[in-house]
């Protein structure tokens, strides 16, 4: 049996683009670079376009960035001016190969390739039109269907932006898209700005990523985030920016602050360290308690539990060391095995802990088993109490707009009250962050949020039932779900 360490959220994946015309610049080993600094966005498949004088080819696989992008692997990619990759965790579509992206397409007009980052609304229905209409598709994932919308509408359009413009008027939902041609590199976001991306400058040429920390790692200027709604074109011609897209109403995913960003970066005008650090601060503020330490859950309850204790004067201290070099999954054959598997993951540190009262900070609650494990390490290390703090409200409504929390199935608060999560976590007491908080975290910030997973209000109708691929489903499932 192959299960998570940890039930914790997972975010689709991460995007990259770069654009030079400098004949010196690697755009393939800046790809790579790039792609290490977002793999924490996406830790299933990666793969790597580059286009070498106007044709497109790549490589994906399943597997981490420095897992499937050997040296060898690196030399044989070709060398030119442009090149797009991506890191993946699946939320539509399946973990194998063929959903890996970017996507490569040849079409009458050309080449295309894309990376995506979010999850569409109606992909299901844009993909059984599509299908009646005679296309033929190769994986199960949302991202094909974009990409086939955009070449439909390609064959008939005076140029790609033309074609994606179009497309744009059909797809619903959340996308981030790195898109590239023979001849030019295309930044778009959806008109809402679900998930981030911006814009960077090296040297002579443009990047594109979903978060600053790539352009960080290469040594990219910060220009500016691609706003909500925005087709950016990069070409020989420089910059152009089409915005008729482009709406007063934004809802950018206030998970990229809470947990799914890197602290380093910062999205939409804010720091994401500095966001986690006033969400302790407020859970401070709304949720005091008498203790003798804050400790956070690593890596995402760090910066939260750092706000904590300096709005409230209780001594920061480290909990639990992590164990970096655990894969994302691994092999539990038993029950006593899933159970020791945090154990596995966090150590913690007894003389923090040991005979003191407790403040366990982490970024959220889903299913809530991690969290009771993780409170039982710390009464076997010889916490005297132990008070949970969350930086994020109650999780307690699917999220359609690129994690993979599609139903309500397994969130614990969802189903149970606050008391009765305190109760099955085993803690003396619980808070979590005020809902009216979260449009305060991110300060500095452009944009507005989406608090749907919180709230159950979403900034568009979201599927009428979750999109699962009738090409994943066993026979017997598909015959038990007709008869219910």
């Amino acid at each position: 049996m192959k299960e998570e360490i940890f039930d914790k959220l997972h975010e689709e994946c991460g995007v990259f683009g770069i654009f030079t015309p400098d004949p010196e610049e690697d755009v393939v080993l800046d790809t790579y670079h790039a792609l290490y600094a977002l793999q924490h966005r996406g830790q299933e498949s990666c793969g790597i376009a580059v286009n070498d004088d106007g044709v497109i080819s790549g490589y994906k696989d399943v597997g981490l960035v420095n897992e499937v992008f050997t040296k060898d692997v690196l030399q044989k990619l070709p060398r030119g001016g442009m090149a797009i990759g991506h890191c993946r965790y699946a939320t539509t579509g399946s973990q194998h190969r063929d959903n890996a992206q970017p996507l490569v397409i040849k079409h009458i007009k050309g080449g295309m390739a894309l990376a995506h980052n979010g999850n569409l609304v109606n992909a299901a229905e844009l993909r059984e039109e599509l299908e009646l209409g005679g296309a033929i598709f190769h994986t199960t994932s949302d991202t094909e269907v974009i990409a086939y919308t955009i070449t439909k509408e390609r064959i008939t359009s005076p140029s790609i932006q033309a074609a994606i413009s179009q497309a744009m008027d059909r797809i619903r939902g959340a996308y981030s898209l790195v898109i590239m041609s023979p001849k030019k590199l295309i930044a778009v976001r959806d008109p809402f700005g679900f998930r981030p991306l911006c814009l960077g400058q090296l040297g002579d040429g443009y990047v594109v990523a979903s978060e600053s920390c790539a352009l960080d790692t290469l040594g990219a200027t910060f220009v500016r985030d691609i706003r909500p709604g925005e087709i950016l074109v990069i070409s020989d011609k420089g910059l152009e920016s089409d915005t008729s897209h482009c709406q007063e109403r934004t809802a950018a995913c206030v998970f990229e602050f809470i947990y799914f960003a890197r602290p380093d970066s910062v999205v939409d005008g804010s720091c994401v360290h500095t966001a986690r650090q006033r969400a302790g601060a407020f859970l401070a503020l709304e949720h005091p308690v008498q203790a003798d330490v804050v400790i956070g859950v690593p890596d995402s309850g760090l910066d939260a539990a750092l706000g904590y204790s300096k709005q409230s004067g209780i001594p920061y201290g480290v909990g639990f060391i992590k164990n970096k070099y655990i894969g994302r999954t691994f092999i539990q054959p038993g029950q006593k095995q899933r159970e020791n598997a945090v154990r596995i993951k966090l150590n913690t540190v007894s003389s923090t802990v040991k005979g003191k009262r407790v403040i366990l900070v982490d970024d959220s609650i889903v299913r809530g088993t991690t969290i009771a494990r993780i409170v039982q390490l710390l009464r076997e290390a010889g916490a005297t109490e132990v008070h949970v703090r969350l930086s994020a409200p109650p999780f307690k409504f699917p999220c359609y707009f690129g994690t993979d929390i599609d139903s309500t199935d397994h969130l614990i608060a969802h189903n149970h009250t606050v008391e009765e999560i305190r109760e099955i976590i085993g803690v003396d007491s619980i808070g979590y962050l005020n809902v009216d908080y979260l449009d305060k975290l991110a300060d500095n910030s452009k944009c507005g949020f989406c608090n749907g997973c919180f709230t159950g209000h979403y900034p568009m109708d979201p599927p009428a039932k979750a999109q699962k691929s009738k090409f994943e489903q066993k026979i017997g499932q598909k015959k038990k779900e007709a008869k219910q």
